[in-house]
């Protein structure tokens, strides 16, 4: 029997963002639903990120925002990820994001954005049903 490899996730926050427990919550959680998590904690560049995900052959990263630069890093990240071919990574977002930001972050490339206070299975079942194999 083949065993079936566990579905490998990237949580950060970006920059400056210096509150982290929704991101610790986040990545707890994913653990606990049977994912495996690389948690790269506060103040990271989309650089690093990217770097990080390739590295760990994510195929989920997950940026958490609080501190209103979404609009800033997303482009950013999503750069990255086109420059290192990450075409199959999923690319999720979260936090606190003003409900009129989330067409401009989708229309960035984020695949899906869960705002605080969303509830974990709906992020859960996303990722198992999106998830690209590797």
């Amino acid at each position: 029997m083949v065993e079936k490899r566990k579905i490998k996730v990237v949580i950060s926050k970006v920059g400056l963002d210096g509150h982290d427990r929704g991101a610790k919550v986040v990545s707890s959680l994913l653990k606990e639903a049977g994912m495996e998590v690389v948690y790269l904690g506060m103040y990271q560049m989309p650089e690093d990120i990217i770097r990080s995900a390739i590295d760990e052959d994510a195929d989920v990263i997950g940026v958490s925002y609080l501190s209103g630069e979404h609009l800033v890093f997303t482009p950013k990240i999503v750069n990255e990820m086109k420059k290192h071919g990450l075409d199959d990574v999923l690319f999720i977002a979260g936090g606190v994001i003003p409900p009129e930001d989330i067409p401009s972050m989708k229309e960035m490339g984020v695949n899906k954005i869960f705002v605080a206070g969303s509830l974990t299975d709906p992020l859960v079942e996303y990722i198992r049903s999106n998830v690209r194999g590797k």
